[in-house]
């Protein structure tokens, strides 16, 4: 990284701007899994096992009946 950015030397680049990286002599990996889990449990969602949060197969229409949603939360999901 050095190499191609100007840097100072703070020590190896271990989490920046939310990923986790990993410089080995093969490549350098970024991973997101901190913020990921960081994102599950501000929503309350740590304990969910589905590969997508909504069905995937279903007609979705207004619920009439529903209650109403913070808007500024629902971005922020979103």
């Amino acid at each position: 990284m050095e190499g191609e950015f100007e840097m100072s030397t703070m020590g190896e680049l271990n989490y920046f701007l939310g990923l986790q990286i990993k410089q080995l002599k093969n490549g350098t990996f970024l991973n997101h899994s901190k913020y990921r889990k960081d994102v599950l449990k501000k929503f309350e969602m740590e304990n969910c096992e589905v590969a997508t949060p909504i069905c995937t197969s279903c007609y979705l229409d207004v619920d009439e009946k529903g209650a109403t949603v913070d808007q500024k939360k629902f971005r922020e999901f979103i």
